[in-house]
């Protein structure tokens, strides 16, 4: 699978100096990590769950969360762990076959309550827990995520299958003051002694607001919100960390698809737009994805990478968002240019800033670990062309 697999080559190379890498589910875990992208959630009743994660395959989603957690009934689960065994053998069926989707299967990780239920899925799944790339792990503290780090593991044993977790940080001894510093600490141990097996660590930002009774507006950012911008905060100074200590951290959901009555002006700038595509900056903002994209950009200027995604609609902003620009490239080249281990101080390619050497090597890592799966658009495509381009056809 590669990311904008879904567009035509010859629209690919108009739009990508260097196009986004193929990877699959046995690349390596820093790869995958920073290819998850838009992670979109679906719950795991859906009786066409086969068919919707392939036409969701077709359409650039390269990762895709089955939940049977907070999206489902507590009286559904049964039910759902019973059609996750017949989906999956569907999708085995399909992916073996004559008529085997070419985009390929996105990666599949499923949302467990318990324990228990991943050792006991491995099991139910047969033969096709070859597709399962893994599980998502609710409410994660270090006396919970414990168990099921350890049913993980049992679980690898007895599928011989490399199987990863998806910590999602949610709890509300995370939220509170007084006892953050403690569950951070415990958190970062728990996911230290199984680093090999933690792909990433998603932010729970719904359960976060609504310790407070709070929700955001769809003009407004998870950053707006101090109480939850601080916990954000808090995650990545301790856990996304670039010394090689750290882990991949995702962002929170955007919970908006529709429009809703606004309060503030559009936080989309005509400008970029002008000439170009101005039917979908008003698209855009009609559909409340301007929000969306303030978030995305705000994500990553706080050290996180993805983003939880609950609409197939949010899926391509923020793949599209997530593309390394020319300059960008440019300047991580410069940065790592073996001549330049010393240090010092260069004039961007684009004479337009500084480029530190020393202090902006692991930014320049990052970035190119990005540009490798997410592409180098070239110097005069945007993410409004990359938004356009990735659109279906009307």
């Amino acid at each position: 699978m590669r990311h904008f697999g879904h567009i035509a080559p010859e629209i690919r190379k108009k739009l990508f100096h260097q196009e986004p890498g193929e990877f699959t589910a046995d690349s390596p875990a820093v790869l995958l990590s920073a290819a998850l992208g838009a992670t979109l959630y679906s719950p795991a009743t859906r009786p066409r769950l086969a068919q919707d994660i392939l036409k969701q395959a077709g359409r650039g989603v390269v990762s895709m969360v089955l939940c049977l957690e907070d999206s489902i009934d507590d009286a559904e689960v049964e039910g759902a762990e019973a059609n996750l065994v017949t989906q999956f053998a569907a999708l085995a069926e399909a992916h073996a076959g004559p008529d085997r989707p070419p985009a390929g299967l996105p990666l599949l990780f499923i949302r467990v309550r318990r324990p228990a239920q991943i050792t006991d899925l491995v099991r139910r799944l047969g033969p096709s827990v070859s597709l399962l790339s893994g599980f998502v792990l609710p409410k994660f503290t270090e006396e919970r995520g414990v168990p099921f780090l350890e049913a993980l593991t049992a679980a690898e044993l007895t599928s011989g299958r490399r199987l990863f977790a998806m910590p999602v940080l949610e709890s509300p001894e995370l939220l509170h003051l007084e006892s953050r510093a403690d569950t951070l600490a415990g958190i970062s141990r728990t996911v230290e002694k199984y680093r090999d097996r933690v792909l990433a660590l998603r932010l729970g930002v719904t359960d976060f607001c609504s310790a407070y009774g709070l929700r955001r507006p769809p003009d407004m950012t998870a950053y707006d919100v101090h109480i939850v911008a601080s916990v954000i905060a808090d995650v990545v100074n301790m856990l996304g960390r670039a010394d090689g200590t750290g882990f991949t951290v995702t962002g929170p959901v955007w919970e908006y698809f529709r429009h809703q009555e606004r309060m503030f002006k559009p936080q989309l700038r005509a400008s970029p737009f002008l000439g170009r595509a101005e039917e979908l900056r008003t698209a855009l903002i009609e559909h409340d994805m301007d929000g969306l994209l303030r978030e995305i950009a705000l994500d990553r200027a706080n050290g996180l990478l993805g983003k939880t995604c609950i609409h197939p609609s949010h899926v391509l902003p923020v793949h599209a968002m997530s593309v390394v620009s020319h300059e960008e490239f440019s300047d991580a080249q410069d940065i790592l240019r073996p001549e330049r281990d010393g240090g010092g101080v260069l004039r961007s390619s684009y004479t337009n800033k500084m480029n530190e050497v020393k202090p902006h090597r692991a930014w320049a890592v990052r970035t190119l670990l990005r540009a490798q799966v997410f592409g180098v658009a070239h110097g005069d495509v945007g993410f409004v062309e990359l938004l356009a381009a990735g659109l279906p056809a009307s």
